[in-house]
């Protein structure tokens, strides 16, 4: 699957989509398919800070536990409980559904160091070998 065009991503596949002063997160495609059937997500509350390349959460798999990690500095806002409470969505749709969380943006700026779709796609495809 191609990454969505309107979305920035990291070296470690969470991508991010800006709303203003606010971005949402969450896994990539590549990300959720490496990992496999998702059993488990932990991740902060509203109001919890998060640090740019510092993990936020875990996700859990049948394959494995790997942390997730804040693009960019900012405030937790809001979280997606519909992910804790039904870990798979992320397998089923992490592009729309499966968002992680929503953050206040500290340094805007922080954006444009992220990777643009298809600089990812070709990321990705070369992290598959």
């Amino acid at each position: 699957m191609a990454a969505p065009k309107d979305l920035r991503f990291t070296k470690t596949h969470e991508w991010l989509r800006r709303d203003g002063d606010v971005v949402t997160i969450g896994i990539s495609d590549h990300a959720q398919n490496e990992l496999g059937d998702i059993t488990y997500v932990e991740l902060p509350e509203p109001g919890d800070a998060v640090s740019r390349n510092e993990p936020f959460g875990v996700v859990e798999s049948v394959k494995a536990a790997s942390d997730v990690f804040a693009p960019v500095d900012g405030e937790v806002v809001e979280r997606n409980e519909s992910v804790v409470e039904a870990p798979d969505l992320v397998n089923r749709s992490p592009y729309e559904q499966a968002w992680l969380l929503k953050i206040r943006l500290n340094d805007p700026d922080q954006v444009d160091l992220l990777m643009d779709a298809p600089a990812y796609d070709v990321y990705a495809e070369t992290a598959k070998h």
